[in-house]
């Protein structure tokens, strides 16, 4: 049983930041090369989810992690509040259509989990369609993995009550990221205790397992999402196609 408050959300004090970075920055070459290897092969697909607190840092880590990869193949998609279309359908109707292709890399800025994080905590939604509702989120992971040949890597960005503060202060401060204030964060910021019970359900319900990645420094956190990205397309025998010799 995960319990996050068990969890530091601050890299061990014996890393070094240059070193560090400068191991990312190679993870982050080697991820565009593979990336090329996926997409030219277009047998398997990767979806990345990336969940979190509000500030935790998603679209931050998307820009550094995949800065050397081809815009070809490779996919960002931020879920908002549901449409009235969206609304109109079952819950995953929105979130299938997105789903990656053979060779496709896609990139989830929040998820299906949205619709028992926010529900739930808002009391929109009762506990027995939560129940419901993880169920048939288990389902259509098992479904893109043996259908589509589909891996799936699922990161919970793990920020302390602290540094979300401060990083929510920052879109007010700094100019360059005022486009970000919302003032309606800070308001679910209140809610931190009711969040982080239900991000614990979701990861301990879960049948595909989650990487629970300290953001507070972000340097750490780009460094460990490219790590494990890369060593999981490493993993998966991947070749490019190559011409028959002819006779």
């Amino acid at each position: 049983m995960i319990k996050l408050s068990e969890i530091s959300t601050r890299p061990p004090e014996s890393l070094k930041k240059i070193k560090i970075k400068k191991k990312t920055d190679d993870l982050a070459r080697r991820l565009g090369d593979l990336q090329h290897i996926l997409y030219g092969e277009g047998k398997q697909s990767l979806l990345l989810v990336f969940q979190g607190m509000d500030a935790s840092g998603k679209d931050g880590a998307t820009r550094k992690v995949f800065k050397y990869c081809s815009p070809s193949g490779v996919s960002a998609y931020a879920f908002k509040k549901p449409t009235d279309e969206e609304f109109a359908h079952d819950f995953l109707w929105r979130i299938h259509k997105h789903m990656p292709g053979k060779g496709e890399i896609q990139i989830f800025n929040r998820s299906h989990y949205e619709d028992i994080l926010i529900q739930r905590v808002h009391n929109w939604i009762d506990e027995d369609r939560v129940i419901k509702r993880m169920a048939a989120i288990n389902d259509i992971e098992e479904l893109i993995k043996f259908d589509n040949h589909t891996t799936i890597l699922k990161f919970y960005m793990h920020i302390s009550q602290e540094r979300q503060k401060e990083k929510l202060q920052e879109r007010i401060d700094d100019p360059r990221k005022n486009w970000k204030h919302n003032e309606n964060d800070w308001k679910e910021a209140e809610l931190w205790d009711e969040y982080r019970k239900c991000y614990e359900d979701i990861i301990n319900w879960s049948k595909h397992p989650w990487h629970i990645i300290p953001v507070d420094v972000r340097w750490y956190r780009d460094f460990m999402i490219a790590k494990i990205i890369v060593e999981t397309l490493e993993g998966l025998n991947m070749q490019l196609p190559i011409l028959s010799s002819k006779k």
